[in-house]
């Protein structure tokens, strides 16, 4: 027989805050679509929205200035 104490489900445990790596990484995985459930709870119970739609931002405007850099590299390679 198991105590109350020994059996402890996810459940019980409680949310703890994710880290700043933490975040990033689920933003990114969140944005390829493969967010594991387990990472999607945590972010979702003990995550702050303002965090994630911060990294959200700063992870977007990193993507749209590195495919302009990519662009004007190549643009002038070619020549243009």
């Amino acid at each position: 027989m198991q105590g109350k104490d020994q059996a402890m489900s996810d459940q019980d445990i409680p949310p703890v805050k994710p880290t700043l790596g933490q975040v990033i990484g689920g933003v990114l995985a969140a944005a390829f679509g493969v967010q594991s459930e387990k990472n999607r709870l945590r972010d979702f119970q003990a995550g702050s929205p303002n965090t994630f739609i911060l990294v959200g931002i700063v992870g977007t405007i990193l993507f749209i200035l590195t495919i302009y850099t990519v662009v004007r590299l190549v643009l002038s390679f070619a020549g243009a």
